[in-house]
């Protein structure tokens, strides 16, 4: 969904009702945590070292969960608050090149571990792109602690398939942004 003016909590409210229990708009449900695809999507794998210890990863877990990682100025999670379970749908609202669109998603699984915790959501038919993306917390025997990003995707909204080059731009600008903000706020 495109538009000029941001979507209110209405129009989020619509749009997610309207996703909620549609099909995954590809076939690769869960690659993300076996294997991924061969061929046809572009895989992205990205992560930054937050810290060590107990402490940092329970402050990335809680961060996580609280949906940090899109609290960007430009994009966000919508609505606020949605828990972080199997099923659960959500969309990204996001402000790039003077549009306003939402993107949907759903949640794949989730990895609740001692020493890892994350997430994978994938694309619904009101998402500009297809695929899968995973959010992880790895807390490792070094005692390191690291969020890591892993997706796979290509252009599905005709627009997005026109313009593919810009949207790999924003693809890796959520990426890199993602990673920052998240650093600083765990590293205080």
């Amino acid at each position: 969904m495109f538009t000029i003016t941001e979507p209110t909590n209405e129009d989020v409210e619509k749009f997610i009702s309207s996703q909620r229990d549609l099909e995954f708009t590809y076939s690769e449900v869960g690659a993300t945590n076996t294997t991924l695809p061969a061929e046809g999507f572009t895989i992205d794998r990205n992560n930054v070292q937050l810290g060590h210890g107990e402490a940092t990863f329970k402050a990335a877990v809680e961060a996580l969960k609280n949906w940090q990682q899109f609290d960007l100025g430009w994009v966000t999670a919508v609505p606020r608050g949605v828990e972080i379970k199997v099923g659960a749908t959500v969309a990204v609202k996001a402000r790039a090149y003077g549009m306003w669109s939402l993107n949907a998603s759903r949640i794949v699984y989730v990895i609740d571990h001692p020493r890892a915790f994350g997430f994978a959501y994938g694309t619904l038919p009101d998402h500009v792109e297809c695929g899968e993306e995973r959010f992880m917390i790895f807390w490792m025997g070094s005692d390191a602690v690291w969020y890591d990003i892993l997706a796979f995707s290509r252009p599905r909204h005709p627009l997005v398939r026109l313009s593919s080059p810009l949207a790999r731009l924003l693809q890796k600008r959520f990426v890199r942004e993602s990673l920052e903000c998240f650093s600083r706020r765990l590293r205080g």
